[in-house]
């Protein structure tokens, strides 16, 4: 049995109750097994300098940004960013974002990562937060039509695509489109269900979402979004459920995380395998793809403790 933290409800810090939500971690029927491919095995990177989960991340280059997040047993919301550098393998410490935030999600476009909605002390919240490297410091944009949290974004075409995720008391399908140009969002095409604690990449031209959960169950769905058309349809089904998982993009492939449970999709085959398990399984974690070489960053272990740790699974040439 396993169990997994939550986020489900924003109130002041200091009345804050976590919801714990009890799942059974066996495989379904017929999953493959793990067959890790020769030479690929999970090693510890350095780790960020406060343990944290629930973070909003993005990529710009080689390096990770990582904003945000909470701590503890207390789901305290906080303000460190800080970037790592994958070459160097170290943590650098920047502008703090200006109000303590969880749950909320990160993208980037060119070079300036956003972070949209999320929790905060005051409750969930709708702001949208922009850091440009290029002129170091956050800037406030113009908010979501709706607070959210638990949601995710992704940047494809010039534009941000917030969806799904949690609002007051319900999940949501809604999808925000944000305009850098004009600094305003418009609605998009809904999720085809309401969703959240899922994954979700840019992958070759479109939008994978990637399991999560619907009416508190965890699902196997995938949902991919072609941006010209306008339409989503359904995508190759998790052989396991998956939520408050990592995913990244590998070339032609997909890479979605959680706890023990690491599922890569090979558009060669239109198949899903397995792959090998990190050394300490966590959940509400970021995951990356730099260099040669997958980075799973904090994330909340089994025991409900948050982590500082990164692992770094150097791959194989595909």
């Amino acid at each position: 049995m396993t169990l997994r933290r939550v986020i489900l409800a924003a109130v002041p810090v200091a009345a804050l109750v976590i919801g714990l939500v009890l799942w059974t971690s066996g495989a379904p029927s017929g999953a493959p097994s793990t067959v890790p491919r020769q030479g690929e095995s999970w090693t510890l990177a350095r780790a960020m300098s406060l343990r944290r989960s629930y973070t909003a991340s993005a990529q710009i280059g080689g390096r990770i940004y990582v904003a945000g997040g909470m701590v503890g047993e207390t789901g305290r919301p906080l303000t460190v960013f800080q970037r790592y550098d994958a070459d160097a393998n170290s943590w650098t410490t920047l502008e703090q974002l200006p109000v303590p935030t969880r749950s909320a999600s990160g993208a980037a476009l060119g070079d300036t990562m956003y972070v949209t909605g999320g929790q905060t002390p005051d409750g969930d919240t709708a702001a949208v937060w922009a850091y440009r490297l290029s002129s170091p410091g956050w800037v406030r944009r113009a908010a979501l039509p709706r607070a959210r949290f638990n949601h995710q974004t992704v940047a494809i075409n010039g534009r941000l695509y917030v969806m799904g995720g949690f609002a007051g008391t319900q999940e949501r399908r809604d999808v925000y489109v944000y305009d850098p140009a004009t600094d305003r969002w418009s609605d998009g095409p809904p999720l085809p269900r309401p969703v959240h604690a899922f994954g979700a990449v840019a992958f070759r031209g479109e939008i994978w979402v990637i399991g999560g959960l619907e009416k508190d169950e965890k699902v196997r769905s995938v949902w991919i979004f072609e941006p010209n058309s306008g339409q989503w349809r359904q995508g190759p089904a998790l052989p396991k459920p998956m939520e408050l998982l990592g995913a990244a993009v590998r070339g032609g492939e997909i890479h979605a995380l959680i706890e023990s449970t690491y599922q890569i999709y090979d558009s060669s085959t239109g198949r899903w395998r397995d792959g090998p398990a990190p050394t300490v399984p966590r959940h509400a974690l970021a995951l990356f793809y730099a260099g040669d070489s997958l980075y799973a960053i904090g994330g909340c272990t089994v025991d409900l403790h948050d982590s500082p740790l990164v692992e770094q699974l150097r791959l194989t040439p595909s």
